[in-house]
């Protein structure tokens, strides 16, 4: 079968300003150095300034975080919008870190460290009501430099403060082949893909090894291991065994229960819903 038969093509893009948040998405996407503009550059941490994810907070898929030119616009279930202004702007950044708690400090995902300025006061006060416990929210910016796990990248390779990697690539057939093993069908959205493509046979993109889309080229990295955080209902916040259960059951490779591809990237640029994508290699 030729690419012309079963053309590839882009039908959704997805960013998530603040990690592990509500999947916000869009139409058109600038890949920048560590991924998508405005993916993942904010971060919910406790005291000591470890990463706070879904995984034990599940009540966080419905924090919705929209970027702007100042900031974000943060809301959540019986709480007032906020807005959240950016402490890197050009020309505020020295001020910013004067006024009080907007500093920065050593910040933890996984076993990764590195430094991140905090969003203040307002912000924490507003993420600590609504979650509950004490936590704060902080910011990477440029001075932070966060590469990708060497055995799978370049050194040149960086990411914000995803899981791992830049982008999460997912295709429409792997799923459709999911939800024909399933009871109850899931949508893409529990996967948290940044690209979704329509996809030719089911789990054809394991063996992809560079691909461009419009005209970025990327690298395949890796399969991307699946959590728990899967099984939460995107509409509820609440927990299940699905589709995690099903997916072990014949996507088990050697490190973990597998879905979607973990992708660096060669170039920067802007792709949108509709590219093509072409299979380099």
């Amino acid at each position: 079968m030729t690419s012309d038969q079963h053309p590839l093509f882009v039908t959704e893009l997805a960013i998530y300003p603040i990690k592990s948040t509500r999947r916000v998405p869009v139409q058109q996407a600038r890949v920048v150095t560590t991924g998508f503009a405005h993916d993942r550059r904010w971060m919910l941490v406790d005291p000591e300034g470890k990463f706070i994810t879904q995984r034990q907070h599940p009540k966080m898929v419905h924090i919705v975080a929209q970027p702007d030119d100042q900031g974000i616009i943060v809301d959540a279930p019986g709480m007032n919008e906020i807005h959240i202004a950016q402490p890197f702007l050009e020309g505020v950044l020295e001020q910013v870190l004067q006024q009080e708690s907007r500093h920065r400090f050593e910040v933890t995902v996984w076993k990764d460290q590195c430094g991140a300025l905090d969003a203040g006061d307002q912000a924490a006060q507003w993420f600590s009501e609504y979650m509950g416990f004490n936590c704060r929210l902080v910011f990477m910016d440029d001075g932070c430099q966060r590469p990708v796990d060497q055995r799978y990248g370049l050194t040149s390779d960086l990411t914000s403060f995803s899981d791992g990697f830049p982008f999460l690539l997912t295709s429409e057939t792997s799923l459709a082949d999911l939800n024909g093993r399933l009871d109850q069908p899931v949508p893409m959205d529990r996967f948290r893909a940044n690209i979704v493509i329509n996809g030719l046979e089911a789990f054809a993109e394991d063996n992809w090894q560079r691909i461009r889309i419009g005209s970025v080229e990327f690298r395949v990295s890796k399969a991307c291991t699946r959590c728990i955080m899967t099984t939460v209902d995107t509409q509820t916040g609440i927990k299940g065994k699905e589709p995690l259960q099903t997916l072990a059951s014949y996507r088990r490779g050697e490190k973990g229960v597998l879905f979607g591809m973990n992708l660096n990237h060669d170039s920067e640029g802007v792709i949108s819903v509709g590219d093509s994508v072409e299979i380099l290699d």
